[in-house]
C-alpha cells in the first residue's frame, strides 16, 4: 500500500471517528432529556403525596380542635349555640355518648317521617334527623378545647350487646336500640328512642296556622344530659305523683303539666328526680333535697302534712326546700292551706285575669318579676313570663319566723275573678302575687341555713309549650333561676330551641352530601388523572 493511500485511510478513519462522536453528541441530549423528564416525573408524583399525606395529618389535628364544617343553613341547625360550645368548653371531665344504632339510622328516621308528612298532609317535608350525629360530632370537637372529654361511639346492639354492659350497672331501666346513652364515672342518663324522636317535632302553633315547621329540641336535652352527669353536687327531688297508688292531681287536666315539670324542668336541667307515693314513702332530708307537690285533687291527712313539715325542719338543720303549685278549682284543702299559712302564704279563692297585658284570653296573663335576687339574672328579662288560670296569692302574718317574698306579679291592670262564685264577681283592678317565696332560717356559728318553701299560682308556668319557646318566653329561665337559687345549685344552662327554617338556597342534607363527594373525590379525581396524562406524554416526548 503507497503512503498515499495510507494517509486516505486515516484521514476516513478520522472522519468516521469525528461522525461518530458528533452522532454521540447528538443524541446525548435525547438521553438527558428522558432522564431529566423521568426524574421529574417521580419527584413531582413523590411531592404530591407528600403533600397529601401533610396535610391530611394537619387537617385531622385540626379537626379534633375546631370544626371544620361550615353551616350555610339559615337556621345554623348544624352549629351548636354558645350556651352549649361554652358549657362543654367548661368540662373538666370525661364523658361518653353511645347511640345504641348506626349513625344511618338518623337519616332513616327522618326519611321515614318525610314520607310520612308527605302522605298525610300531602306537603313536602325536611325532617332532618342527621342533624343529631353531626351535633354530636361538634360536641366532641368543642370539649378537646377544655379539660374533659366527649367520646361518641355507635353501637349496634345485635352485633355487639356487650357494649352496653357497663353503663347498665349504673342505669335501673332497660337501654334498647335507638337510645343514647349519656355517661361519666359512675353517673348515666339514657335519652330513650321517644326521648330522641321528641328531639325533631312538628311546631304546633305553627300547624294551627296550616303550616308546616319544625322544631329542635335535641340541643337542649343532649347539653342538659351532658351537663347532669357531670355535675358534681346534683340536686335530688321527690315527686310527690300518688297516695296509696292514686294520682294526687286530675289526670286529665295536670298530667301533662305535671310530666313536663319534672322533664323538661328538672331533669333536663340537671336535677335527680323520684317519683314517690307520699302515703307509702318517706321524705327523708338524708335522700332528697327538693320535694314537689303539683295541683292536689284532695287534701291529706296530718300525717301526711306532717312529712313536709319535718322534712323542711330537718331536725332543725333546715337546709331544704319545696315547691307547691295549686289546683285551679280545689278550695276545701284546709290541712293544706293550714300548712302554707304556717309559712305566711294563703292561695285565695280567684284567679287572676287581665285584659290588656295577656297573651289571646284574659285568663293567661302575663306576669313580671318583683324580687330580682330570688329570680337571678336573665338571658333577657325583656320576654315574657306566661301563666294560665292562676290563682292569688298572699302574704299573711303569722307569729313565726318566715321571711316572705314575692316574687312574680300580674300587671296594675289585673283583676280577680271569684271560682267559688256561680255567678261571676270581679275584684278591682291592682297588682296580685303569682308567685311567693318564704323561708325559715338557723344560724350556726358563722353560717345561716334555709328551708325554702316556693308557691306558684299555677302549675301551668311549667306549660311544655312555655317551657320550650326559650327564645320567645321566659318561664323556663325564670323557673330555673329560682330552683336553682334556693338549692344552691349551680346555674343551669337553658338552650334555645331551633325553629327550623325551609330555604331555597342552602341546601338539603342529601344535596350536601351529592355536593361533598363532587368537591372531595370527583374533583380532585379528574385533575390528578389529569395531571399524570400530561407528565406521562411529557415524559414519552
Amino acid at each position: 500500500m503507497s503512503k498515499k493511500e495510507i494517509d486516505e485511510k486515516k484521514v476516513k478513519e478520522t472522519v468516521d471517528e469525528v461522525t461518530e462522536a458528533a452522532a454521540a453528541v447528538t443524541k446525548a441530549p435525547d438521553k438527558f432529556r428522558k432522564l431529566k423528564y423521568g426524574t421529574m416525573f417521580y419527584v413531582i408524583i413523590a411531592l404530591v403525596i407528600a403533600v397529601v399525606v401533610i396535610l391530611n395529618i394537619m387537617v385531622n389535628v385540626f379537626a379534633k380542635r375546631s370544626p371544620m364544617k361550615i353551616d350555610i343553613t339559615p337556621d345554623n341547625r348544624y352549629e351548636l349555640t354558645d350556651e352549649s360550645i361554652n358549657a362543654v368548653k367548661a368540662l373538666d371531665k370525661d364523658v361518653d355518648i353511645v347511640v345504641t344504632n348506626t349513625r344511618d339510622y338518623f337519616e332513616s328516621l327522618g326519611n321515614y317521617w318525610e314520607s310520612y308528612y308527605t302522605s298525610n298532609f300531602g306537603v313536602p317535608a325536611e325532617v332532618p334527623y342527621e342533624m343529631i350525629p353531626e351535633l354530636l360530632d361538634k360536641y366532641s370537637v368543642y370539649a378537646q378545647q377544655g379539660k374533659g372529654s366527649i367520646n361518641v361511639k355507635y353501637v349496634d346492639l345485635d352485633k355487639d350487646p356487650d357494649a352496653i354492659a357497663k353503663y347498665k350497672k349504673n342505669y335501673n331501666g332497660d337501654i334498647q336500640r335507638g337510645s343514647i346513652v349519656v355517661a361519666s364515672g359512675d353517673r348515666v342518663r339514657v335519652l330513650n328512642e321517644t326521648d330522641v324522636m321528641n328531639m325533631l317535632a312538628a311546631d304546633q302553633t305553627a300547624m294551627r296556622s296550616q303550616q308546616l315547621k319544625f322544631l329542635f329540641t335535641g340541643e337542649s336535652t343532649l347539653t342538659s344530659a351532658i351537663t347532669s352527669v357531670t355535675d358534681a353536687h346534683p340536686v335530688k327531688v321527690a315527686f310527690v305523683k300518688t297516695m296509696n297508688g292514686l294520682a294526687v292531681y286530675d289526670e286529665q287536666t295536670y298530667a301533662n303539666i305535671v310530666q313536663s315539670f319534672e322533664s323538661e324542668l328538672f331533669a333536663k336541667n340537671g336535677y335527680d328526680t323520684t317519683d314517690i307515693d307520699i302515703a307509702k314513702d318517706e321524705i327523708s332530708p338524708e335522700d332528697y333535697d327538693m320535694v314537689v307537690l303539683l295541683a292536689p285533687s284532695v287534701d291529706f291527712t296530718e300525717d301526711i302534712i306532717k312529712k313536709f313539715s319535718d322534712f323542711l325542719y330537718n331536725d332543725g338543720k333546715y337546709d331544704r326546700n319545696m315547691v307547691y303549685a295549686p289546683d285551679v278549682s280545689k278550695t276545701d284543702l284546709p290541712n293544706i292551706s293550714e300548712f302554707l299559712a304556717d309559712w305566711s302564704i294563703k292561695v285565695e279563692n280567684n284567679i287572676i285575669l287581665d285584659d290588656t297585658n295577656a297573651v289571646q284570653t284574659s285568663s293567661q296573663i302575663i306576669l313580671s318579676v318583683s324580687d330580682s335576687e330570688a329570680v337571678g339574672t336573665l338571658p333577657n328579662d325583656r320576654l315574657p313570663i306566661i301563666s294560665q288560670y292562676t290563682r292569688e296569692l298572699t302574704p299573711i302574718s303569722k307569729n313565726n319566723e318566715a321571711i316572705v317574698k314575692e316574687v312574680l306579679k300580674s300587671s296594675a291592670e289585673s283583676y280577680t275573678a271569684d271560682i267559688t262564685k256561680d255567678k261571676s264577681e270581679y275584684g278591682e283592678k291592682g297588682e296580685r302575687d303569682a308567685a311567693i317565696l318564704s323561708q325559715k332560717q338557723h344560724s350556726e356559728e358563722f353560717a345561716v341555713y334555709t328551708s325554702s318553701l316556693l308557691v306558684l299560682g299555677s302549675p301551668t308556668m311549667a306549660n311544655p309549650t312555655f317551657l320550650q319557646q326559650t327564645s320567645s318566653v321566659n318561664n323556663a329561665n325564670v323557673l330555673v333561676n329560682m330552683m336553682n337559687t334556693m338549692t344552691g345549685k349551680e346555674s343551669s344552662i337553658a338552650v334555645p330551641d331551633k325553629n327550623l327554617q325551609t330555604s331555597f338556597i342552602a341546601p338539603t342534607s342529601k344535596q350536601l352530601k351529592r355536593i361533598y363527594v363532587v368537591v372531595v373525590w370527583i374533583i380532585p379525581f379528574i385533575i390528578a388523572a389529569v395531571g399524570v396524562a400530561v407528565l406521562l406524554r411529557r415524559r414519552n416526548k
